[in-house]
């Protein structure tokens, strides 16, 4: 192991999932097929609730704000792996470090925040229907993804502040994806216990106080659902919420393992897996967990596709 301090100016070793597998030119090729689909199917899916006026409705405007921060957030993490891999230069500077500590605690803090205001949507569309327009309107849905961004960003800003304020001596390797609060710590000179139980405090208040919202919420809604005199209205209501759930079980998961549960029952080949889960894989699955079941993305799909090539081929001729 290379002893080291930051003071000299150097910056650090990422040591991924890609140097520590047993197939990494296959791994690579995955990763880089999953960024790809997560470029396509996002920025379709914004497309879509951009152009199509019949989507301009809460749920769709959050769940476009939803494929917006997968967006970035795989943009900040997946093509530096990617280019790392195949350059053979696994280098990151300590300002490019902190950088993406910023943009990845940022944009996965108000993913959190975000799925929770979701659940609450769908549960005032189907257990308060009547009062949906008053509780959901366009000022409240501004309210929430502010308050999602605004909340991450501070939380991000003091985590990040925080982490580089330690000197690193203990090696240049970080074994992890991307630069991350967890990993980095380990490599600290100093006694960073205080702080740690910081990171987990602020862990749990991000991702449990979110889910018991999500939980409760989802709740109702079944118990609604199971009182339902339609049978279409119950399946469409349970098709909906199905979607969101399966999307929150795989992003809170994984960064409940890597956030709340202690670092001592997880090593970090687990981490580095987890890390690809809910910064690769979830982002590129998400659209086509929302909108692959859903008759309106699809329908609002082929009318968007329909319009543009009737355009084309008007001016075409």
């Amino acid at each position: 192991m290379e002893f080291w301090n930051s003071t000299l100016g150097s910056g650090f070793i990422l040591v991924g999932i890609l140097d520590d597998s047993g197939y990494p030119e296959l791994l690579c090729a995955a990763i880089t097929a999953l960024y790809t689909l997560a470029l396509t199917s996002n920025g379709l899916l914004l497309l879509v609730i951009t152009m199509d006026a019949q989507l301009h409705v809460p749920m769709y405007f959050l769940l476009g704000q939803l494929s917006l921060m997968d967006l970035f957030l795989t943009s900040v993490i997946t093509p530096k792996a990617i280019l790392d891999f195949l350059l053979k230069d696994n280098t990151i500077s300590l300002g490019g470090c902190a950088l993406q500590i910023f943009l990845a605690l940022t944009l996965g803090g108000a993913e959190d925040l975000l799925l929770a205001f979701m659940a609450y949507d769908r549960y005032v569309a189907i257990c308060h229907p009547l009062k949906y327009t008053i509780l959901m309107r366009p000022v409240v849905c501004w309210l929430m993804v502010t308050a999602s961004w605004f909340l991450a960003f501070q939380m991000a800003l003091g985590f990040t502040i925080t982490t580089m304020h330690y000197s690193f001596c203990k090696s240049r390797q970080i074994r992890h994806l991307f630069c991350e609060t967890p990993p980095l710590l380990k490599l600290a000179c100093a006694d960073t216990s205080n702080f740690e139980l910081v990171v987990y405090l602020v862990g749990v208040l991000m991702l449990i106080l979110p889910l018991t919202v999500i939980f409760f919420s989802y709740a109702w809604i079944l118990f609604t659902v199971f009182y339902m005199p339609s049978n279409e209205g119950r399946k469409k209501a349970l098709v909906t919420c199905s979607s969101h759930m399966t999307v929150v079980g795989m992003y809170y998961g994984a960064l409940t393992v890597m956030y709340v549960i202690p670092s001592s029952y997880h090593n970090s080949k687990q981490e580095n897996i987890l890390s690809v889960f809910y910064t690769v894989v979830t982002p590129a699955l998400n659209p086509l967990i929302y909108s692959l079941r859903n008759k309106e993305v699809t329908g609002a799909l082929r009318r968007v596709l329909g319009n543009t090539c009737c355009h084309y081929t008007v001016h075409s001729k």
